[in-house]
């Protein structure tokens, strides 16, 4: 599958018991974060679990062309010969961060305090999305950032010659803006302060503190405080990639809505910053278990199990929540269409600024397949039909988002028709085995 092609429509037909295990790609946002500060650290760290999604070979592609040597082995683990904090070359191209919001945001971040100039691009929906909430703070630091109208891709931006460091609230609760200061305040001299009024996925603070950076994390009355200590010596690390939950939300979602389905997804990350979902669906009175749990390379993980779960009820997700599933709300809504009574969804602005609107995306796909929602600037209210009365039969847009297209496809396995995607190939972005991996688990979805 490819991202970045001629579009492949694919249809998802009603499905019999998915069973099996589900071996989903690595966690998309600790890879993304591996090969950045791999390549910001002194000597070689070694990746193993790396997803390798289109969306992080752009980011390892990028950190070659600033001067760190990446490589992958016969066995599929992955090498970076790191250049050390301040160490970034001047890139001789335009670096194409493909569909990657991550990637694009944090890589400006981690070389936005070095005196080079970098371009930035991106595929047609990345070059949508707004940059400013990036640029804003990294001009703090003294770099200067030159885009199109709306502060949007392609971009260039001037590192500082002589950074400073910052204090800075996040305005909106955002893993991406805290990261690219963090990345930015590693090159300044002095404590770079972060601070969060709702708290974010922390794998930066987290892999940072491995790398050897001096970082700590306070809850205070003014939020979640981040103080990071600039210019260290980041030592390389060997990192096991945990398997990504926004994946694993897939197969899962799957499971719970198919009738007689089991489906064991192993090594499944289970931070909390990132594991709202599970939780909202336990709450919803889905059939989910953790076994073995236990911890690698500072990470929780768990075995997850799955199974049908005919007599889902509709909730409210609490607002502050979002932060820790915002990649999933679409891939709810579609389970909220098979349960009863109403899903509401609040304080998810954030998904109208993602890959696509995914609140406009959703509804439309899921009005066009026979269920009722409502939806608003920041909230969105999902009526659901119960099991086995979701009349499905609609084909949907994916808007070159991988999660919308994915979503619908599940939808399609326990619809009473068909229902199609119109482009199926952004998938490939973040979870290119997707179509091989549910074929094995069960489900019917064909290319047409």
């Amino acid at each position: 599958m490819s991202g970045h092609g001629t579009p492949i429509p694919m249809t998802s037909h009603r499905s019999g018991p998915l069973s099996g295990v589900a071996d989903v790609p690595g966690d998309k946002s600790i890879s993304h974060r591996s090969l950045i500060l791999g390549a910001l650290s002194v000597g070689e760290t070694v990746i193993t679990g790396l997803l390798e999604g289109e969306d992080v070979l752009d980011t390892a592609k990028a950190m070659r062309a600033f001067g760190a040597e990446v490589t992958r082995d016969a066995a599929g683990v992955w090498h970076v010969h790191g250049v050390g904090v301040g160490g970034f070359a001047e890139p001789g191209h335009v670096i194409d961060c493909g569909n990657s919001g991550t990637g694009v945001r944090l890589i400006m971040g981690a070389m936005a305090t070095s005196p080079i100039t970098s371009t930035f691009t991106g595929d047609a929906s990345l070059n949508k999305r707004p940059m400013a909430r990036v640029t804003d703070p990294l001009a703090l630091f003294g770099a200067q950032a030159v885009g199109r109208s709306g502060g949007r891709l392609p971009m260039t931006i001037v590192g500082a010659a002589e950074p400073v460091p910052v204090r800075y609230v996040v305005p909106v609760p955002s893993a991406q803006v805290k990261s690219a200061v963090l990345l930015a305040g590693l090159n300044a001299p002095g404590q770079t302060v972060v601070i969060e009024r709702e708290a974010t996925r922390d794998h930066t603070e987290r892999m940072l503190a491995g790398f050897g950076a001096e970082i700590t994390t306070e809850d205070t009355d003014e939020g979640r405080v981040i103080t990071l200590t600039g210019q260290p010596e980041l030592r390389a690390q060997a990192i096991v990639v945990p398997r990504d939950p926004s994946s694993a939300a897939f197969p899962v979602c799957a499971a719970l809505i198919v009738p007689g389905s089991d489906v064991l997804v192993p090594n499944i990350g289970l931070n909390p910053t990132r594991a709202g979902l599970f939780a909202t669906l336990r709450e919803m009175g889905a059939d989910l278990s953790y076994e073995n749990l236990r911890e690698e390379g500072g990470e929780p993980v768990a075995d997850l199990r799955a199974r049908f779960s005919p007599d889902l009820k509709g909730i409210e997700v609490p607002p502050e929540r979002a932060a820790s599933m915002i990649d999933e709300y679409p891939v709810l809504s579609v389970v909220a269409a098979y349960a009863t009574g109403e899903t509401v969804m609040r304080g998810v602005k954030e998904l109208r600024v993602k890959e696509s609107d995914r609140i406009e995306a959703m509804a439309a796909g899921l009005r066009a397949g026979g269920v009722e929602v409502e939806d608003g600037p920041d909230w969105w209210i999902v009526q659901g039909r119960g099991h086995g009365h979701v009349p499905g039969g609609q084909t949907c847009a994916s808007h070159l988002d991988h999660r919308i297209a994915m979503s619908f496809l599940v939808m399609g396995m326990a619809s009473t028709a068909p229902v199609q995607v119109d482009d199926a190939s952004p998938i490939a972005t973040s979870f290119p085995i997707f179509e091989s991996l549910m074929a094995q688990l069960g489900a019917d979805i064909r290319r047409d």
